[in-house]
């Protein structure tokens, strides 16, 4: 993925990791040279073609547009859809680059400074994915119309390493395309592209891990055989409301940009009216970054917040690789950038962790050991700011759907045998869930409450539970008596 000359430097001479292939002395027949380095895959060609072009006596674009053409005999149609920008001559100030970068991002578009300061690391990752295990996803969401989410793609397709726009891409020719040039693909209106596109999903999936790759057959012949594509690259999808849109696996792998519509008081600049060459140089100086820093990034081993979860930390983990080249600054700004995004993607990362979410809240009012599914679900969609009331397009959520959410984390429904009433005089089996099945799942996958929150209600309550928990709730308010910063001091009876 690092196009510039990963294993060389930006001179042409040759190190230790790669030399170029047979070209310590001009051929003699340079269609020969020609068709042999039109054969070569991208990386080796990369590797090769600085030290080709100055054995055949001419410009490295000059040999790229004849390799170009030697590729489809001539073809102009196979000329690349993007520009492989050469490495700048002199080395770069890490901080000082990464600075500008989000600069010109924000003044561009309404951002906070943390997301510019994503989008800048994320910019430079797209020319060093390879040295990385992952590359998270930029996600661009919006909330509706005229938030400038397709401008802020634009503007990142200036700068990321061969980017190659795929609104309106077939499958098999985004496959082809990753494999053939491995580019920076950058996909918008996803809310319609790639809305029940279960194929395109899990290319993207894929793509998102060293190695991810779709199998398909092809034509040989008389018979069909499988061919192995990769898929693993940089990726940024941008859309409306993403979260109704794209599954939960796929939001989980980016980085979430939530983008909002430009206010009367904020100003920004016009794209047109940036300095020209702008763009240009600070994709060469990134260019020759990817060269010299490459070996560094791909070593680093960085200290990753502790609040993130695992997905988030494998997530942001080659962004801060970069932000360490770029010293203590930096890294404080991608731990600032990591807190303030991490959490807003973990909100759309799970339908199932939201449900969770409020069925502990419905349980922290609830006394009996168990809970009738009906129950369940009159509390859950009798609070409008839940959701579940309309989540089965519009109307409540019903017991199969709950049921299906709930296994994910093995919480099955069993009958739940009710006591004697005046309204069931021998009691009654309805289907339900016993509330301690729910325990294992609150530990596992919620952030543990910062506050301890009593709530009484008479119709379900008896003075023997509520006298129960009394000893507890007095060691709480002690802790927090003693320790006003404790997390508990927010104890609210």
């Amino acid at each position: 993925m690092a196009g510039p000359l990963l294993g060389s430097d930006v001179t042409g001479e040759s190190t230790d990791c790669a030399s170029p292939l047979n070209s310590t002395a001009a051929p003699s027949d340079s269609s020969a040279v020609i068709s042999r380095l039109a054969a070569l895959g991208p990386m080796d060609y990369d590797k090769a073609r600085r030290a080709e072009a100055k054995a055949l006596g001419v410009q490295v674009k000059t040999l790229d547009e004849m390799v170009k053409s030697g590729q489809r005999g001539g073809n102009s149609n196979s000329r690349v859809p993007f520009v492989d920008h050469e490495p700048a001559p002199d080395p770069v100030d890490p901080p000082q680059m990464l600075s500008e970068i989000a600069a010109l991002i924000r003044s561009l578009i309404v951002l906070e400074a943390e997301q510019a300061d994503a989008a800048a690391l994320w910019v430079v990752h797209t020319y060093l994915a390879d040295v990385s295990d992952v590359s998270p996803l930029a996600i661009i969401n919006a909330p509706e119309r005229a938030c400038a989410k397709t401008l802020f793609q634009t503007v990142l397709g200036r700068l990321v390493y061969r980017p190659l726009f795929a609104a309106n891409a077939t499958l098999s020719a985004l496959f082809r395309g990753i494999e053939a040039w491995q580019p920076t693909i950058l996909i918008d209106e996803a809310d319609t592209f790639l809305d029940h596109n279960a194929e395109m999903h899990g290319m993207i999936n894929a793509g998102y891990k060293k190695g991810g790759f779709v199998l398909r057959s092809e034509a040989t012949g008389d018979s069909f055989v499988p061919k192995i594509f990769q898929v693993y690259g940089p990726k940024s999808i941008a859309g409306i409301a993403l979260e109704r849109h794209l599954p939960d696996s796929t939001m989980s792998r980016g980085l979430l940009f939530n983008m909002r519509r430009k206010a009367s008081h904020e100003n920004v600049q016009r794209l047109r009216f940036v300095q020209p060459g702008r763009f240009e140089r600070l994709a060469s100086q990134i260019a020759r970054f990817a060269v010299d820093y490459a070996h560094q990034i791909q070593n680093a081993r960085p200290v990753l917040p502790e609040e993130l979860g695992d997905r988030a930390q494998d997530n942001w983990e080659p962004l801060f690789a970069i932000a360490m080249c770029a010293g203590d600054e930096w890294v404080g700004r991608a731990n600032r950038a990591a807190r303030a995004m991490a959490p807003a993607s973990e909100v759309l990362a799970s339908t199932g962790n939201d449900l969770l979410a409020d069925i502990r809240e419905v349980l922290s009012r609830w006394s009996s050991q168990t809970i009738k599914t009906t129950d369940l679900i009159d509390r859950l969609t009798a609070d409008e700011d839940m959701g579940w009331g309309t989540y089965n397009r519009g109307k409540p959520l019903t017991p199969r759907q709950l049921a299906k959410l709930l296994s994910a984390y093995q919480i099955k429904p069993k009958t739940v045998r009710q006591p004697k009433s005046t309204h069931s005089p021998t009691g009654s089996t309805p289907k339900g869930y016993d509330v301690a099945d729910f325990e294992d799942a609150f530990k596992r996958y919620l952030k543990e409450s910062t506050a301890v929150v009593v709530l009484v209600d008479a119709k379900h309550t008896n003075l023997g539970d509520l006298n129960s928990l009394l000893p507890d709730l007095r060691e709480v308010t002690a802790t927090a008596q003693q320790d006003p910063s404790s997390e508990n001091s927010n104890t609210d009876f």
